[in-house]
């Protein structure tokens, strides 16, 4: 490999770990706090993206489409949390999984109401669709830089409210200790709501951003959920630190195994799980 194929798929494995971080750190936000495991996640990353494809039809508008997806989505996490979620937080993990794959099947079948199963596209914003030359001879596009320093971004707001707000005190404090806050007067269904709401529409966003770089499909929430599941377990469950780093790691062995052993490559991420996990029973940085 010489030193540009490896610059580019350096930055290609950094981009698609920063979008996995988007979608896991809801993952993991919700099992940390509430004990939830939903399987119904990598859904809402498909809603995002058919959300995406439909309002920049009706508008034109790739940025309104991402807030009017983002505000949508945040409002299915609220309504899915009070009917349904609610029910689960005093029943073990099998009762999760059965109601969150009920709720896969759900989604999937209001999507190929909704838009059909033919595959769809986003087209790049305008103002994104330039490239900047890399490494002298190669053009990398500036929306997939854009996506990484959105991704950034939202990882460094999310380290804020959780370590410098009030807000995300009283998420360490449900993580740590829920009965002790319920003492403490702490309104913590609301607070299940919250994080379950802001876990939904980080999904929805990452499909959003994502839409314009890959082919909007039926089914595309169950393989990128697989691969969240993955980045959790590597990271530690409940750790947005670990879900951080170890959506790094993911996306940077699946995208050189493409390129440097490309028939193993639907394996190396699960080859690097269990050889973390033989160092690290317990993940990177569990809670």
């Amino acid at each position: 490999m010489d030193s540009t194929l490896f610059i580019v798929q350096l930055i290609n494995g950094l981009q698609y770990g920063l979008l996995l971080f988007l979608i896991a750190s809801g993952l993991t936000l919700v099992f940390g706090v509430m004990g939830i495991l939903n399987l119904a996640h990598g859904s809402m990353f498909m809603v995002g993206a058919y959300l995406a494809w439909y309002f920049v039809q009706q508008t034109g508008s790739f940025a309104f489409s991402a807030v009017i997806s983002a505000v949508i989505a945040l409002l299915i996490g609220f309504l899915v949390e009070r009917t349904l979620i609610r029910q689960l937080y005093r029943r073990n993990h099998l009762d999760q999984v059965l109601l969150t794959i009920g709720m896969i099947f759900v989604f999937n079948a209001l999507q190929g109401l909704l838009w059909g199963n033919d595959p769809l596209g986003v087209d790049v914003p305008q103002a994104l669709s330039a490239s900047i030359p890399l490494a002298g001879i190669i053009e990398y596009p500036v929306y997939r830089i854009f996506v990484a320093v959105f991704c950034v971004v939202v990882a460094g707001v999310m380290y804020y409210v959780i370590s410098k707000t009030r807000l995300g005190m009283l998420i360490r404090a449900g993580e740590s200790n829920r009965e002790m806050v319920e003492c403490l007067g702490i309104d913590i269904s609301r607070l299940y709501t919250i994080v379950f709401a802001i876990g939904v529409m980080l999904s929805a966003v990452a499909g959003v951003v994502a839409a314009p770089i890959s082919s909007i499909v039926p089914g595309m929430g169950e393989h990128i959920l697989i691969t969240c599941f993955v980045v959790v377990v590597i990271g530690g469950m409940g750790s947005i630190k670990g879900a951080f780093i170890g959506a790094l790691m993911v996306g940077l062995v699946d995208t050189f195994a493409s390129v440097l052993v490309p028939e193993l490559s639907s394996m190396m991420i699960y080859i690097f799980m269990a050889f973390i996990l033989l160092l690290k029973p317990q993940g990177l940085f569990s809670s």
